[in-house]
């Protein structure tokens, strides 16, 4: 699942005040491949699952609801006064809107599923951010950016990548990490990169 990013876009933390840019070093991280190997994290997501499976079980039973008065509303349709008709049509109509209305709620823009993912990746987060600001003062790091970020990396060279030392700081394996690099469009990834870290 790829995040999407409030904390992730670490843009020009400079941390050694004016330098001239042939001095400065910079780096990135993969905050996405980071967040996949944190305990925390995978425990958000499950728990992030639960509700969203909730509550799309609660917009079913609503769909159910409206589905089984429609049905109803036609079978007798003929057998209902003018002013019946209008009242069982009114009370389909606001079963529908209430339907929308609570599906907007849960899973529409800032929704309780996004507020709750919010709500759950706040810790891990909150460690990454920690071992991050810790690499970039022992590497002394003028720019770090994020490479799960939206802001668009059309080539990132692996000597540059500081993922590693993250998740070093955090304590978590690295061993598995397969480094690559972004290919500039149009042109292929390499098929092999070299694993070493950034001094």
């Amino acid at each position: 699942m790829r995040m999407k990013k409030g904390l992730f876009l670490l843009l020009l933390c400079s941390l050694f005040g004016a330098s001239t840019a042939s001095a400065q070093k910079f780096g990135y991280v993969d905050t996405e491949f980071i967040l996949s190997k944190t305990p925390e994290y995978q425990k958000s997501l499950s728990e992030i699952d639960k509700f969203a499976d909730k509550w799309s079980k609660e917009i079913l039973d609503k769909n159910a609801e409206i589905e089984k008065l429609q049905r109803a509303y036609q079978a007798e349709e003929i057998l209902l006064t003018d002013d019946m008709k209008r009242e069982r049509q009114r009370v389909i109509s606001d079963k529908e809107r209430e339907a929308r209305e609570y599906n907007n709620k849960i899973f529409g823009y800032e929704g309780q599923l996004f507020l709750k993912k919010k709500e759950l990746i706040k810790i891990p987060m909150e460690r990454i951010n920690r071992a991050l600001e810790k690499v970039i003062a022992q590497k002394k790091l003028d720019f770090i950016f994020d490479k799960a970020s939206d802001f668009v990396m059309l080539y990132t060279n692996p000597k540059h990548d500081y993922t590693d030392y993250v998740m070093e700081e955090m304590g978590l394996d690295t061993e598995a990490k397969q480094k690559s690099v972004t290919p500039v469009a149009g042109q292929a990834a390499p098929a092999t990169q070299s694993t070493a870290k950034p001094k």
